[in-house]
C-alpha cells in the first residue's frame, strides 16, 4: 500500500465546481472522509473575477482545494465557442490557483483532461506525451487551458514550494453529465439518442463518423475516488494520468449502450461528421504504481448513468452552449454515501 502523506480528515477542503459532474462526486467522496467541506456557487463567488476569488479565499481559508470547475463541451460547443473555451477556462482555473497560493493552502489538486495530448501521441498515452505533437483542432482552445492550468500549478511549486497537482482524467461520464445534444460528449449523446429513438419507435439512430475511434471511458465516481487517493499518496511535480486502461470503437459503445438502453433499431453513420483523434487511451501504469484502480465495470456504469438520465441527474443546457461546471448536478446511485448537495461527439 502506498504511504499516506497528506490527511483529509479534520481539514477545510474546497471543491471548486462542486455542482458540475465531477466535482459533485467528489463531494460525495469526500463525506466519508471526516473533513469540513467548502462550497461556493457562481452567485457567491463567480471563479472568472479575481477579487472575488481572492476575497472568498482569505475569508475561508481552505486547508486543501480540488480544482473541477471548467467550461466543457464536446467538438460541436468548441467549434461553437472557441473564445469562451480559451478565456473561461484561462481565467478561472488563474485566479483559483494564485488565491491558493496567496491564502497559503497547503494542497491543490488540479484537474484536467485527456485532451491535453498530442492527436497522434504513442497508445497508451503516457504523461511525457505533453506538448511532443500537434493537438486535436476540434478542441484546442479546451486543451490549451488545461495545458496552462497543470504548468501553472507545476510554476507554483517550482518558484513557491507550493503542493499543487495536477490529475488528467480520460472520458467521464455518470450522474451529473451533461446531456443536452449540441454540448455533450459521446458517452451521455448516445444514451440520450438511444432513449429518445426508443421510446419514439425509430428505426435508427445516426452517429458521427465512422465509428471506428476509440475512445476510455471512466465513471465519475471512480475519477472522485482517483482524486482522493492522489490527495493522500502524491507529491510530484509531474501529472497523473486518470483512466481505466482499456478502450472501445464509437461504434461498439453505440451498439453497447442501445443494449443497455433497449434500442433495437438500426446504427448509420454520417460520414461527413468529423471522427476526431483516431484512438486515446491513456498510460495508467502511474496510477496503478500508486495502488489505485477502478471499481466500476462500464456495463455497470453506463446502465447507472442511465438511470441517472431517467431520474433528471443530469446538466441540461437548451441553449447549445456549454456553462461553466458550477451550476447544477445531483448524486449517483453507485456511490452515494450520503445525499450531499452537490457540470456527444467523440471528444479529442
Amino acid at each position: 500500500m502506498p504511504e499516506l502523506i497528506y490527511s483529509l480528515a479534520g481539514k477545510r477542503v474546497y471543491v471548486a465546481g462542486h455542482r458540475g459532474m465531477v466535482g459533485s462526486a467528489i463531494v460525495r467522496r469526500l463525506a466519508s472522509e471526516g473533513c469540513e467541506i467548502l462550497t461556493a456557487t457562481r452567485a457567491e463567488v463567480d471563479l472568472r473575477r479575481q477579487d472575488q476569488v481572492e476575497a472568498w479565499m482569505s475569508e475561508n481559508r481552505p486547508d486543501a482545494v480540488f480544482l473541477a470547475a471548467a467550461r466543457v463541451g464536446g467538438i460541436l460547443a468548441n467549434a461553437t465557442y472557441p473564445a469562451d473555451f480559451l478565456y473561461d477556462n484561462l481565467v478561472l482555473q488563474a485566479n483559483v490557483i494564485h488565491a491558493a497560493h496567496r491564502a497559503n493552502v497547503e494542497k491543490l489538486m488540479f484537474l484536467g483532461s485527456s485532451c491535453i495530448y498530442p492527436k497522434f501521441a504513442d497508445q497508451p498515452i503516457v504523461e511525457d506525451s505533453l506538448l511532443a505533437g500537434s493537438l486535436e483542432p476540434t478542441n484546442e482552445w479546451y486543451a490549451i487551458a488545461k495545458i496552462a492550468g497543470l504548468k501553472l500549478c507545476q510554476a507554483y511549486r517550482k518558484q513557491h514550494g507550493r503542493d499543487f497537482i495536477s490529475a488528467m482524467p480520460t472520458n467521464l461520464y455518470g450522474p451529473g453529465d451533461n446531456f443536452d445534444l449540441g454540448s455533450s460528449h459521446v458517452m451521455p449523446a448516445l444514451i440520450r439518442k438511444a432513449h429518445e429513438a426508443k421510446i419514439n419507435r425509430q428505426q435508427e439512430i445516426c452517429i458521427w463518423g465512422t465509428g471506428t475511434p476509440r475512445r476510455e471511458f471512466l465513471h465519475v465516481d471512480d475519477c472522485a475516488d482517483a482524486c482522493l487517493h492522489l490527495m493522500k499518496t502524491y507529491s510530484a511535480e509531474s501529472h497523473v494520468n486518470v483512466g481505466s486502461g482499456e478502450d472501445i470503437s464509437i461504434l461498439e459503445l453505440t451498439r453497447l449502450v442501445s443494449k443497455i438502453v433497449g434500442f433495437k433499431g438500426k446504427i448509420t453513420r454520417d460520414l461527413g461528421k468529423p471522427d476526431g483523434t483516431p484512438r486515446k487511451l491513456l498510460s495508467v501504469d502511474k496510477l496503478r504504481t500508486l495502488g489505485w484502480s477502478p471499481k466500476i465495470g462500464l456495463k455497470e456504469g453506463i446502465a447507472d448513468a442511465y438511470h441517472a438520465f431517467l431520474d433528471g441527474h443530469c446538466l441540461e443546457r437548451s441553449n447549445g452552449q456549454s456553462d461553466i461546471s458550477f451550476e447544477r448536478a445531483k448524486t449517483s446511485a453507485l456511490h452515494a454515501p450520503t445525499h450531499s448537495p452537490v457540470a456527444h461527439h467523440p471528444r479529442g
